[in-house]
């Protein structure tokens, strides 16, 4: 997975750039360890592959994390997600989506609800079409 025995040259400009979108998604997903709904290994994906571009450092410290650091190196892997984590995925993600398009937003902003609608659907077929691991 880390193959950095052959640095790879890149432009600084593109390394602070790789950097700050790298350090944005991680500060998202460590708010998403103590917001309900907000996913955090999501993000965490993502700022890693944010960080393999341009911090060594950075990207072992987040695939090394013991409280993220399995299921992201898995993704990165190509494994996929434990049958548990996608059954929570799933019911944390409609739990919330329910919750928001039944009781929290009202009736005039129907056009949010169907958004949140669709983004959920998509977020379904997106686990959904992960391999699942043991």
């Amino acid at each position: 997975m880390t193959n950095y025995n052959s640095k790879i040259k890149i432009n600084s400009v593109l390394k602070v750039f790789w950097i700050t979108c790298g350090l944005l998604l991680t500060t998202i997903g460590l708010i998403g360890i103590v917001v309900p709904g907000l996913p955090t290994t999501v993000f965490m994906i993502l700022a890693s592959a944010c960080f393999f571009r341009s911090s060594e450092r950075l990207y072992l410290w987040i695939i090394q994390n013991k409280l993220f650091g399995e299921h992201v190196k898995s993704y990165r892997l190509g494994l996929g997600m434990p049958k548990k984590a996608k059954k929570a995925a799933y019911a944390f993600m409609w739990f919330f989506i329910l919750l928001s398009i039944g009781f929290i937003l009202s009736n005039d902003l129907i056009i949010i609800k169907i958004a949140i609608l669709i983004a959920g659907l998509i977020g379904t077929f997106f686990i959904k079409r992960l391999p699942t691991s043991d």
